[in-house]
């Protein structure tokens, strides 16, 4: 297992040294309205007719793109999220973020039509397993089938999400990755069913997750399944998000520049 250490950084590392700059909710919005990228709202439609609604970012290059699924947080579909996508997008890369509370809301609302953050998360808790795995069957057909994508779909995922990463890697034997942020791992028992390479990016400080890492590493060895964690020092849960605010400290500024650069790095490599 890799630990990365932010003291290797020899300089302080701002929001204005990479692309992945220090952001709050309201310069989320304003980086989203400003974008020179297309994005756009699209329904889905799944297999039982269920109809998600998910925001996509389209690249400017000039040959089909590899596409990423970008699963959000036990928060729901917010900016940040989107924002995420805007930025994979300028890599290079056509990113969806569906919102996979798609009317389960009040009056078939999705994550903007609850009344609280808490009513979010209960939500979200409560989404049946074989929904949400049908729902990104239908995202991933979604992305493939968009004539300016080439034939890898990748899927990340943030918290909740990383942990619906790393289950849908399970599920689904033709996605090309799974990029899990900080998310819990499926049981020893559901890792040699995993076919894509798996990479994990994790918070030194975040026990809750990171009590699982060695066990499920130990598991894809025994099944030669590929899972490569990497440990960010000097961070805890959801650093990524921490790091890209305005309020972020050297090690979570660091290990943001890290992650970001590892998950392109990985991602153009597919």
């Amino acid at each position: 297992m890799q630990l990365f250490n932010a003291a290797t950084v020899g300089i302080i590392i701002t929001g204005l040294l990479f692309g992945v700059g220090n952001v709050g909710a309201d310069s989320e919005k304003a980086e989203l309205e400003k974008s020179p990228r297309h994005g756009e709202w699209v329904k889905v439609t799944a297999s039982n007719d269920r109809v998600i609604n998910a925001f996509v970012v389209y690249p400017e290059v000039k040959e089909p793109a590899t596409s990423i699924i970008v699963i959000h947080e036990i928060f729901g579909l917010t900016d940040w999220i989107r924002l995420v996508a805007d930025r994979l997008a300028a890599d290079g890369f056509v990113a969806i973020c569906p919102d996979l509370l798609s009317g389960m809301g009040p009056d078939g609302g999705g994550t903007e039509s609850f009344g609280s953050g808490d009513d979010v998360r209960r939500a979200i808790r409560e989404l049946p397993a074989s929904q949400v795995a049908s729902d990104l069957d239908a995202v991933q057909k979604y992305v493939r089938d968009l004539p300016s994508t080439n034939d890898k779909v990748a899927v990340s995922g943030f918290c909740w999400g990383g942990g619906q990463t790393f289950s849908y890697a399970v599920h689904s034997d033709t996605i090309a990755a799974g990029f899990v942020f900080y998310g819990r791992a499926v049981s020893a028992e559901d890792v040699p069913k995993i076919s894509a390479p798996v990479y994990g990016f994790y918070g030194e400080s975040d026990n809750r997750i990171n009590a699982t890492i060695d066990a499920t590493k130990a598991a894809a060895d025994a099944a030669n399944v590929t899972y490569e964690p990497v440990i960010y020092e000097g961070v805890g849960h959801a650093f990524l998000r921490r790091g890209m605010g305005e309020d972020a400290n050297d090690a979570q500024k660091a290990a943001t520049k890290a992650a970001w650069e590892r998950w392109v790095s990985l991602l153009r490599g597919l």
